[in-house]
C-alpha cells in the first residue's frame, strides 16, 4: 500500500496517520478540535528501539559495546524508527497496521508493527518488536505533542506517580528515586500500577493517557505543547533496565488515549 498520509474516522473523531514520516499520528481531531501540535517533527511518533536519551549513544549488547549516532549530542535520543518510512500492511476506516523493518544504524534485524485503532471516544496505539535472528535489548514508547492550549486556558496535567527518577545535569536518570516534584518537567516518573495521566483543557475536553507500562516521561518546558510519553523503561534504559527481544518473545506495549467533552 502507499505510504501517503491518510485519515481514520470514528464518530466525530479523526486521526491522521503518516506512514512516510516515521509512522506517526500526525493529527487527532475531536469535534473539530486538534489535540496534537502540527508539523513534521510533532504529532505523536513511536520511539523504538529505545526511548529518550542513551548516554553518549552507547549501550552494551551482550558483550559488545554499540554506538548510535549522537542526534542529541552528547547523547542519542528517541530511537531510529521515527526517521524512516513505514509500510501500511492493512487499513480499514478506523484502524491501520503499519510495519517497519529495523535497519542501520541499529545493529540487529527486526520488525516493528504498530496498530492504530480509533473509536468515537478513544485512540489506542499498540506496538511490538520481533526478531527471527539474534536477540537484542530494546524499548518501546510514544512521544505525543499535545497542544498546550485549545481555547482560552492552558491544559492542566494531573497524575500521581509513586516516584520520580532523579535527573542529573546530563538530563539522564542518576539511578536514584525521589519524591515527585512540581513542574516544569522533563522527567521520568514511575507508576507501578500502570501509567495514568489526565490532561484537562478547561471548558473543552479531558483526555486520559493510560498504559499498562510503569514509566512515563512528562515534558512541559515548551510554550506550545505538553508531552506525556508512556514507555517500557526509563531513559538510558538500554543500559540500566534492558528488555530483551528474542525469537520466542517479542517486546510489546500499548497506550490508550480516551476523551470526554466538557
Amino acid at each position: 500500500m502507499s505510504d501517503e498520509d491518510f485519515t481514520l474516522t470514528a464518530g466525530d473523531a479523526e486521526a491522521t496517520v503518516r506512514p512516510g514520516n516515521g509512522g506517526r499520528v500526525g493529527g487527532l481531531r475531536v469535534g473539530g478540535l486538534e489535540l496534537l501540535r502540527q508539523g513534521e517533527r510533532f504529532g505523536c511518533f513511536p520511539m523504538v528501539p529505545w526511548c529518550g536519551r542513551i548516554r553518549e549513544g552507547r549501550f552494551l549488547d551482550g558483550g559488545t559495546l554499540r554506538q548510535m549516532p549522537l542526534n542529541a549530542a552528547p547523547h542519542a535520543i528517541h530511537g531510529t524508527v521515527r526517521d524512516g518510512g513505514w509500510k501500511v500492511a492493512r487499513r480499514t476506516a478506523a484502524e491501520a497496521v503499519l510495519t517497519y523493518d529495523l535497519v542501520e544504524p541499529w545493529p540487529h534485524p527486526g520488525r516493528v508493527t504498530q496498530v492504530v485503532t480509533l473509536t468515537e471516544d478513544a485512540l489506542t496505539l499498540t506496538m511490538g518488536v520481533e526478531t527471527h535472528d539474534s536477540s537484542f535489548p530494546a524499548q518501546i514508547g510514544w512521544h505525543p505533542w499535545f497542544n498546550r492550549n485549545l481555547g482560552d486556558q492552558d491544559v492542566q496535567v494531573s497524575f500521581a506517580p509513586a516516584w520520580q527518577e532523579e535527573r542529573g545535569e546530563d538530563h539522564l536518570p542518576t539511578g536514584e528515586r525521589v519524591e515527585p516534584k512540581p513542574g516544569p518537567w522533563d522527567d521520568c516518573f514511575g507508576m507501578p500500577d500502570g501509567v495514568a495521566v489526565g490532561l484537562t483543557w478547561p471548558g473543552q475536553l479531558r483526555l486520559d493517557v493510560t498504559s499498562p507500562e510503569r514509566w512515563v516521561v512528562v515534558y512541559d518546558e515548551q510554550e506550545a505543547a505538553v508531552c506525556v510519553e508512556p514507555q517500557t523503561g526509563p531513559p538510558n534504559g538500554l543500559n540500566t533496565l534492558p528488555r530483551l527481544v528474542t525469537p520466542l518473545e517479542p517486546l510489546e506495549a500499548t497506550t490508550t488515549w480516551s476523551w470526554t467533552r466538557l
